[in-house]
């Protein structure tokens, strides 16, 4: 497993700079002073705030704790190696949010860069403008909350799709046998919220606007990371410890590092 930080935090106290870099590996725009001590959750709480406020997440529609809890799970399954070091782009999908919201979000983790802010279907088994209910059962014609892989493209009845795989037991890890995939589709968009007041639903894909499902699925395809939340208290994955993915993104702070805010 790779070791983002460990080297290069020894460096830094050794040679008592005044900055420090908080993406794994890469030198970004933010910098924090040596002089306090945090802990490892800590800075991966400060890593994750500097993303949000620099991809201007805020403003964007995109709270705070739905990233935080995607970045946990992106962290995660790079620990588990279920996903590949180099794979950079996260995709956050909101269905706490009504349908007329751009509710799917396109970011790369890389250049803390927002890519895509658009809107996104939900199963009509789900609900009308709000997606209240969610299933892995086959056939339910539900969304399906949680963790996903993207794989790979190929031509099915809705055009050009990106297949899916569920990567939280019990929740979504029947994505492959319901055929949950990411594609175009009409009753996706403005026109669709003029003509009946919200978006058209899927089966339980994650549907996207037509004139927008080849750029969403050029840069999310062969595996990247998809997080979909949502409102369901029985809802929860191995892949949100946080104690996991800090030991991850910041190895050797098992107790604190110096920093300041």
């Amino acid at each position: 497993m790779r070791k983002p930080l460990g080297g290069f935090l020894c460096i830094l106290l050794i040679l008592a700079l005044a900055t420090i870099s908080w993406k794994p590996a890469e030198i970004n725009k933010h910098t924090i002073d040596f002089k306090k001590a945090f802990s490892a959750r800590e800075l991966l709480e400060k890593y994750i705030s500097n993303i949000y406020e620099s991809a201007h997440l805020q403003s964007s529609g995109l709270e705070l704790d739905v990233f935080d809890k995607a970045v946990t799970g992106f962290m995660n399954l790079k620990a588990t190696n279920k996903l590949p070091q180099t794979s950079s782009i996260l995709t956050v999908v909101d269905l706490t949010k009504s349908s007329h919201a751009k509710r799917m979000w396109i970011i790369d983790m890389l250049n803390n860069e927002l890519l895509i802010n658009t809107w996104v279907s939900h199963g009509h088994g789900s609900g009308d403008d709000m997606a209240t209910s969610f299933s892995n059962r086959i056939d339910s014609h539900q969304s399906s909350l949680g963790f996903y892989i993207t794989d790979d493209v190929y031509y099915g009845k809705n055009g050009r799709s990106l297949r899916l795989d569920g990567m939280d037991a019990g929740f979504n890890s029947n994505a492959r046998e319901r055929a949950i995939v990411v594609h175009g589709a009409d009753y996706v968009g403005e026109n669709a919220i003029d003509q009946i007041g919200r978006l058209g639903r899927s089966y339980g894909c994650p549907a996207v606007p037509l004139d927008m499902s080849d750029k969403v699925i050029d840069i999310i395809k062969n595996k990247t990371v998809m997080f979909i939340n949502g409102n369901d208290h029985r809802y929860n994955s191995k892949f949100l410890d946080q104690d996991l993915a800090a030991s991850y993104v910041f190895p050797g702070t098992n107790s604190s590092v110096l920093a300041s805010l």
